[in-house]
């Protein structure tokens, strides 16, 4: 069962939401500084991270899960949040250049379909960034926090399940190094946290961070290549030198 909208503003609205929406977000904007004329979708929770992005970017969508709920957002213009099945998004093909997942993956009845769907909606080279709570941080092992429900997931079994939706991983770190605790203590250490914790690669932070880019083939068994267009694939024959036959 996901976390209800409700709860996710409630958590946002803290100052513990607070300084995790700003130090997720200071990661997020080094890794994609410019969004200038580009198509981004918000798939689960993902308005607190998506406001930055509305002021250069061409369109910004929100796009959250039946079994969540929605919210009207941005608060003060024409809203752009659709509410949608996991796995049948109301877009067409190749629209988004650029797609955020948070608040999604770990609660996802079939994650690998999410994926697709998603891998369906993005353009050719569109880069995903999912947002997941890390296996080995404690922001997992409470209920204090949206991220101590659902699946956590480690770097390696985020890396393979983007692999078996057609992504290729490109970048990945972990973030949010500070305390899920709501105590004046914790909060003021946060940002000096979070920079020990990427100047020593701690893996033990609240949240895996990868992206990944949309690939159109994958490799077969016998080394052949599988071009997907839309969802219908296209076997690709190699043929051997010397040699009177083909394979897959």
């Amino acid at each position: 069962m996901r976390v209800d909208v409700f709860e996710l503003q409630r958590f946002y609205g803290s100052r513990l939401g607070e300084s995790a929406r700003r130090l997720t977000a200071n990661r997020i904007a080094a890794l994609w500084p410019n969004l200038d004329g580009l198509d981004v979708l918000g798939l689960g929770y993902a308005p607190p991270l998506l406001e930055p992005f509305r002021e250069r970017a061409r369109r910004v969508v929100a796009s959250m899960p039946q079994a969540q709920g929605a919210e009207r957002w941005p608060a003060c213009a024409p809203c752009s949040t659709v509410l949608a099945d996991d796995a049948r998004l109301p877009f067409c093909d190749a629209v988004f250049d650029r797609v955020l997942i948070v608040h999604a993956l770990e609660e996802a009845d079939d994650p690998r379909a999410l994926l697709r769907e998603v891998w369906r909606v993005m353009a050719p080279e569109g880069r995903l960034l999912v947002i997941a709570a890390n296996r080995a941080g404690l922001w997992a092992r409470g209920e204090g926090t949206p991220f101590g429900y659902g699946r956590p997931y480690s770097r390696s079994q985020l890396s393979q399940l983007l692999s078996s939706a057609m992504f290729e991983p490109t970048a990945s770190t972990v973030a949010l190094h500070t305390l899920p605790l709501n105590v004046s203590a914790a909060l003021v250490l946060a940002d000096g946290l979070e920079r020990a914790g990427e100047l020593l690669r701690s893996p033990f932070g609240g949240l895996v961070m990868m992206e990944a880019v949309k690939r159109l083939y994958a490799k077969t068994a016998k080394e052949g290549r599988q071009i997907l267009l839309a969802n219908a694939p296209v076997r690709v024959q190699r043929r051997q030198r010397g040699a009177g036959r083909t394979h897959l």
